[in-house]
C-alpha cells in the first residue's frame, strides 16, 4: 500500500489549526449575510450567502433536510439541590418520531443523564407554568443498562409530548461553542425551512438561507426538495483511533417520500444537496437502491452500514439505483421509506447524488471534515487555509461554502 493511500486512514491527516476566536459563537444578525466561499476546478472565489443564486446552474434541484431541532435537554432539580439532566436521544416507546412527538400524558426515551451518580431512585419532577395553567412532568429512570430508558409522564396529559419539550427542554448547542443556549437559539439554531421534529443538532449548511435567498432560486428556475434525516448526537463524537477505520459510526434515521425518489431519478440536471446530512442520506438511498439491484442484501434490510459503500459495483448509474428503489418502495405499497444509516464517507468513495453540495466549515479532526476531504481532494486544505486567511466564520453559526465537482 503507498504511503499516501496509508495517509487517508491516518486521523491527524484531517486536522488543521482552528483558533477559538474563529468559532462562530453567536448567528450574524441577519442568516443571509454569511460569507459564501465558492470552489470550483480547484478556483477558490468568495461572495455573499445572499447571492447564492448567482453561483448556481439553472435547472439544478437542492436538496433540503427539513428534520427539526428539538429542545432535547432537560433539567431536573432534585430536593437535595443536585441537578440532574436528562439528554433525549431517540424514541423509545413509541419508537417513531412523529408518533412519540404527538404522544399524550407518557412516553419513553432513551437518554443520556448527566450527574447520573446522584440520581439513584425514585422520579424526577418539575412544575411549569403554560397559557393554559401548570404543568408537572415526571421523569422515571427505568433502565439503566448501555442505554438509560426514562419514562416520562405530564399532567395535564393533553398536552402533545412536543409540548411539554417546548415548555420544559432547552435547546442542544454544539459543545464547541462552550456557552448555554439563550432565547436566540430557539429560532436562530433552526432552519426556516424545520418541519419534522427529531434532531438533537441543526442541520447547519441550511441555517443561512431566508424567504429571499429561496424566492431568488425560484426565479432562476432552481428548484427543490425535501428529505428528513434526524441529527443524532454522535454527530459531535471525535474520531479518537489513529486508524480512522476503528471509529464507529453513530446511526441516524432518515425518511423520503417515494415521490422524491421518483423526482431524483428523473432528474438530469445537476443535484445539490445542502449539508452534510442531506449528501449522506442521497448517498445511503444510492446505496439501497444498488443493493437491490445486484440482490447483496435481504430487500427488508433498510440499514446502510458504515463501509458497505466498499463492497458495492461502482458502475451502476444513480437513474438505475433510484429506479429500484422506487419500484420497490412501489411494490410494497410504501408511500414513504423509513430507513437508518451508518454511512462514514472518506477519501476514495465515489459520489453518487452530489454534484455539487453547501456546507458549513467544521472541526478538525470530524467525519464531516472527512467527507468535504473526500469530495474536493487535497484541495480541502487550501479551501480551508484560504478561509481562515480571509476572515470566514466557522462552525456551526459560521459561514458557508458551495463546492462543486464538475
Amino acid at each position: 500500500m503507498s504511503e499516501e493511500k496509508t495517509d487517508i486512514y491516518r486521523a491527524e491527516t484531517y486536522q488543521y489549526p482552528l483558533p477559538e476566536e474563529r468559532i462562530a459563537r453567536f448567528p450574524l444578525p441577519e442568516r443571509d449575510q454569511s460569507k459564501l466561499l465558492i470552489y470550483r476546478e480547484g478556483v477558490i472565489r468568495q461572495d455573499v450567502f445572499a447571492r447564492l443564486s448567482d453561483h448556481l446552474p439553472t435547472g439544478s434541484l437542492l436538496v433540503f433536510n427539513d428534520t427539526k431541532v428539538i429542545p432535547a435537554r432537560l433539567m431536573f432539580r432534585k430536593k437535595t439541590g443536585a441537578v440532574i439532566e436528562i439528554f433525549c436521544l431517540d424514541p423509545y416507546d413509541p419508537p417513531e418520531y412523529s408518533v412519540a412527538f404527538g404522544r399524550h400524558g407518557e412516553c419513553r426515551w432513551k437518554c443520556l443523564i448527566g450527574n447520573r451518580k446522584r440520581w439513584k431512585e425514585g422520579p424526577l419532577e418539575d412544575i411549569r407554568e403554560s397559557p393554559e395553567g401548570k404543568v408537572r412532568l415526571t421523569a422515571t429512570l427505568e433502565n439503566s443498562g448501555n442505554e438509560s430508558i426514562v419514562r416520562f409522564n405530564w399532567d395535564p396529559p393533553h398536552h402533545s409530548f412536543a409540548g411539554v419539550l417546548s415548555l420544559f427542554g432547552i435547546v442542544p448547542l454544539p459543545p464547541y461553542l462552550k456557552r448555554e443556549a439563550v432565547e436566540l437559539d430557539r429560532e436562530r439554531y433552526q432552519t426556516i425551512y424545520a418541519r419534522n421534529n427529531g434532531s438533537v443538532a441543526a442541520p447547519t449548511a441550511g441555517l443561512h438561507f431566508t424567504p429571499h435567498v429561496l424566492k431568488l432560486l425560484t426565479e432562476k428556475g432552481i428548484s427543490s426538495a425535501h428529505l428528513t434525516l434526524h441529527v443524532a448526537a454522535g454527530t459531535f463524537q471525535p474520531v479518537k483511533h489513529e486508524d480512522i477505520r476503528q471509529h464507529e459510526m453513530h446511526t441516524e434515521h432518515f425518511s423520503v417520500s417515494s415521490a422524491f425518489v421518483t423526482r431524483l431519478a428523473t432528474h438530469d440536471a445537476p443535484v445539490i444537496p445542502v449539508g452534510t446530512t442531506s449528501v449522506r442520506t442521497l448517498e445511503s438511498l444510492y446505496i439501497l437502491g444498488t443493493n437491490l439491484l445486484t440482490g447483496r442484501k435481504t430487500k427488508d434490510h433498510l440499514l446502510v452500514e458504515q463501509w458497505e459503500w466498499k463492497h458495492i459495483p461502482q458502475d451502476i448509474p444513480r437513474k438505475e439505483a433510484l429506479d429500484a428503489l422506487a419500484k420497490w418502495m412501489h411494490s410494497k405499497g410504501m408511500d414513504r421509506l423509513f430507513a437508518s444509516t451508518r454511512l462514514m464517507i472518506i477519501p476514495g468513495y465515489r459520489f453518487a447524488l452530489a454534484d455539487a453540495m453547501i456546507t458549513n466549515f467544521h472541526q478538525p479532526g470530524s467525519t464531516l471534515l472527512m467527507l468535504v476531504a473526500a469530495y474536493t481532494g487535497n484541495d480541502w486544505r487550501k479551501i480551508y487555509t484560504y478561509a481562515l486567511e480571509n476572515g470566514f466564520r466557522f462552525l456551526s453559526y459560521g459561514d458557508a461554502c458551495l463546492l462543486f465537482r464538475y
